[in-house]
């Protein structure tokens, strides 16, 4: 395959032999420490680069001036504190085979003021970023002097590093803000004509060339077309591309399309599933047609059919699958081992990124060892202890992941599932057209466990004497659980939930009152559905905004179809009880802020407050383990083995995991079974 596959062909950049075709583009998973990439950074691409990728590129967005300080956990190349870690990660990504690059930037106002040195964001003009919020001082010739040498200097940390090249960030930064109208209307010799508008950037590409070299491998990553009315057109993001290769001071140029100053326009430059595979290729492709000069891009990029015709086709020389190598960084060795079923998929959840704007560090929705190599095994292998009987109940993510990891280690499991197929929540998460990709996740568990050979008994609703008939060792209760209205104070049998919904056992009706106290996608995905039913829809919630925990690059997809089917959004507002008034409802809603009580007349009242754990069954086999149900949470963060015995006449070790436990979500319940099932 290796020598057919358009994939796994090298390729040559200026003087450096990368191994086949693929790439994971720079990204900032806030892994770093005090901008550092220390360990849990460098352990991150190093198993990139065991899994066989050609090139991976660190630091999205490394920082190189105190007026750009960190929003996501940026890199901090503005000092020589960072090359001895560079060298360290250079040095293990080479050792197994890849090649590494940093990317660098002055993020201009895309970052915040009152953070850092509390320094004044810059730009071009004082045009205000909506995701940001700061409004810029108006750079200074002074400051944009003083920037280009802190670039210049950024480059040679690189450089001495031992990175094997540099990237400049120009999309959303400081470098194409110059470039665009929409943030440069300046007068003086950086504003104007397109002559003026580039005079930042190559004088920054000049003080680079100075600094490391004519022969350091740099490059540029920029936007070619802004995709918004009076910004940087194709024409003119063509014309800049070729005014910037004539220089000779490039090596590449990494394709982006769009911008990045609000949730909805970063939606589709960074697209999540619902959306057209690899909807820039093209534009990729026309610039490469024109420029001899290596040409890398990614969006949405994330099978291997998509990527290797990027590469067969001629559009692209390196093909970014970054989010894809979040879901599996071993995606090329699995390729070139014959075992391309079984990459675990990236099903464009966007999970990694919405959560690095909201908790702080990136993770994958359905790989739980991302992020945590040190801790985490991405490969699960055998262990030298004793083979075990375990008895898993629950096929949802939780109890597929207790299956496949337990399976993995060489244990005999049975998995039991009162459902007709895998997959849980899952399932109904994946009515939703738009989202139908999801499914994916426990698909791809499914067929794992399948190729495990582990015993599996579908539409069996496990009962205690089922469980115990297997003489386990260990049982493990993945039951999930079921939608909760138990908080209100009166109607709670006259209320329908999301799942019912969603899943088609219960019809939208005409005049729908939609509670929402989770704020994630279940209340979202259901509104979407019942506005695209044509029903009158309010959505109701007790937070400040509507599905305040949906993160940036997925709202924006719901709110789209909400407003255009004329959906009411009211925030604020608790739902407290439900009442029949002939042959409609009456809900009760209480505004905190005020004390003052309203009432909604409907025809559908539908709650989404999360799930209370279906937990019988745990609760009955408790008394014959010899743990009680109790989990070591010491050894269970430290991933050593359970070995608490709270009852010496239990026959075997009873853990809960999932939603089984509380309400979470797919990564929660997954990274449960990964590092309690990895210890047996």
């Amino acid at each position: 395959m290796s020598s057919t596959d358009p994939l796994l062909q090298p390729f040559q950049l200026k003087h450096l032999t990368l191994r086949n075709r693929v790439m994971s583009t720079a990204h900032e998973p806030a892994y770093s420490e005090n901008g550092m990439p220390k360990d849990r950074y460098r352990l991150y691409h190093e198993e990139k680069a065991k899994g066989g990728i050609a090139l991976t590129a660190i630091g999205g967005s490394t920082n190189v001036s105190l007026d750009s300080p960190a929003v996501f956990g940026n890199l901090d190349a503005g000092s020589d504190d960072i090359v001895p870690w560079f060298q360290k990660l250079a040095d293990g990504v080479h050792a197994n085979g890849a090649a590494v690059m940093c990317q660098i930037t002055h993020l201009g106002r895309r970052t915040e003021w009152n953070t850092g040195d509390w320094l004044p964001v810059v730009s071009p003009s004082m045009v205000r970023e909506p995701a940001h919020r700061g409004f810029p001082k108006e750079i200074e010739i002074s400051d944009i002097n003083r920037i280009v040498r802190d670039l210049g200097a950024g480059a040679r940390r690189c450089k001495e590093g031992g990175l094997d090249g540099v990237e400049l960030e120009a999309y959303g930064h400081l470098t194409d803000a110059f470039w665009s109208p929409l943030t440069n209307s300046r007068v003086d010799a950086y504003g104007g004509s397109l002559d003026n508008r580039m005079r930042f950037s190559l004088e920054v590409l000049d003080e680079i060339r100075k600094q490391v070299g004519d022969d350091y491998i740099v490059g540029i990553r920029m936007v070619v077309d802004e995709d918004e009315k009076n910004g940087i057109t194709r024409e003119d993001g063509f014309e800049i591309a070729r005014r910037l290769v004539a220089t000779g001071m490039i090596d590449f140029i990494n394709v982006i399309k769009g911008r990045v100053h609000s949730d909805e326009a970063l939606s589709h430059v960074i697209p999540n599933m619902g959306t057209p595979t690899a909807p820039h290729l093209e534009l990729a492709g026309a610039l490469k047609r024109e420029h001899d000069i290596a040409i890398f891009h990614a969006a949405r990029i994330n099978e291997i059919a998509t990527a290797r015709h990027a590469i067969a086709e001629g559009h692209l020389d390196m093909v970014g699958m970054t989010r894809a190598h979040f879901a599996d960084p071993h995606i090329v060795k699995k390729l070139s081992s014959g075992q391309e079923d079984r990459i675990r998929p990236c099903v464009g959840v966007g999970y990694c990124i919405d959560r690095l704007y909201e908790a702080g560090d990136a993770l994958c929705a359905h790989n739980p060892a991302t992020g945590r190599e040190g801790t985490m095994p991405q490969v699960i292998t055998p262990g030298d202890g004793p083979k075990r009987k375990i008895v898993v109940v629950g096929a949802g993510p939780a109890g597929l992941e207790a299956a496949r990891v337990s399976a993995s280690r060489g244990h005999d499991v049975v998995l039991m599932e009162a459902a007709e197929r895998a997959g849980g929540q899952v399932v109904t998460a994946a009515k939703l057209p738009r989202r139908r990709e999801i499914i994916g996740i426990t698909d791809w568990l499914a067929t794992e466990v399948d190729h495990l050979g582990v015993d599996q008994r579908y539409n069996l609703f496990a009962e205690t004497d089922d469980v115990r008939a297997e003489n386990p060792d260990i049982v493990i209760i993945a039951t999930g659980g079921l939608p909760n209205a138990s908080f209100l104070e009166a109607g709670e049998d006259l209320v329908v939930s999301t799942w019912d919904i969603l899943s088609g056992q219960v019809s939208p009706a005409g005049n729908v009152l939609l509670f929402d106290d989770h704020g994630q996608h279940q209340a979202l995905s259901c509104a979407e559905m019942i506005a695209a039913a044509g029903s009158k829809l309010e959505i109701v919630t007790p937070d400040r905004a509507i599905g305040q925990e949906t993160g940036g690059l997925n709202y924006p997809a719901y709110f789209k179809t909400l407003y255009q089917k004329g959906t009411t959004l009211t925030c604020n507002l608790r739902l407290t009880g439900v009442w029949r008034d002939g042959n409609q409802l009456v809900a009760t809603l209480f505004n905190e802020y005020d004390k003052s009580t309203t009432e909604r007349r409907v025809d559908q009242v539908i709650v989404e407050h999360g799930t209370l754990p279906m937990d019988e069954l745990y609760f009955e086999l408790k008394e014959g383990s010899s743990n009680l149900g109790e989990v070591n949470l010491p050894a269970l963060i430290s991933g050593n083995p359970q070995m608490l015995e709270n009852n010496p006449q239990g026959t075997y070790q009873l853990f809960r995991v999932g939603d089984a436990v509380a309400s979470r979500n797919i990564h929660a319940a997954i990274y449960d079974s990964l590092r309690l099932c990895k210890a047996f």
